[in-house]
């Protein structure tokens, strides 16, 4: 997986128009009655053809990079989400996330932190994220994995694997046949 590196001290002028879009756009978001008409145009702002039908976000939603990040079809993502997109997120189909989850597809350069090192962040179909998990940049949460509350994923979860703690660790393997297709 390649490393992406951004230097913040030399963003375009795309960048910048379109992060502070995002920055009132989410603003708005958060100050919006959920479920309502007004609450879905600034969804439909936001993400565009890159949130599937049937998918549902609670404010409120902080974060950076929203272009760089997909949601796909029937996926709830839970209140107080951290997506650090810069490095790229794909949510695929009917994820569900809870409540202060953090997806951190950046982080700091140790030498120059005005340099972000990205890599891209996928969460694969039927996966679940537990409450307050920190997903961390390169890590790919395969088919319907579960990521226990508070874990901190900082390698691959494999399809079907249930992992906790911090750094997170695979306690079993859910039957891949007890899922309905």
């Amino acid at each position: 997986m390649e490393e992406l590196r951004v230097d913040m001290r030399q963003r375009d002028t795309y960048d910048l128009e379109t992060y502070a879009k995002h920055e009132k756009l989410i603003f708005r978001l958060n100050h919006t009655m959920p479920r309502t008409a007004e609450y879905q145009e600034i969804l439909d702002e936001l993400f565009g053809d890159r949130m599937g039908e049937g998918s549902f976000l609670r404010a409120p939603l902080a974060g950076a990079a929203f272009d760089k990040l997909t949601i796909g079809k029937d996926v709830f993502i839970n209140s107080n989400l951290l997506a650090m997109a810069r490095g790229g997120i794909i949510i695929e189909d009917n994820v569900q996330i809870a409540a202060n989850v953090q997806l951190l597809s950046n982080n700091h350069d140790p030498y120059d932190r005005q340099v972000l090192l990205c890599k891209p962040i996928v969460i694969k179909e039927g996966a679940w994220i537990g409450a307050g998990a920190s997903i961390m940049a390169g890590v790919t949460i395969g088919k319907y994995a579960i990521v226990g509350a508070a874990s901190v994923v900082t390698h691959d979860v494999g399809d079907y694997e249930v992992v906790v703690g911090s750094p997170a660790r695979v306690i079993k393997t859910l039957d891949a046949e007890r899922f309905e297709k």
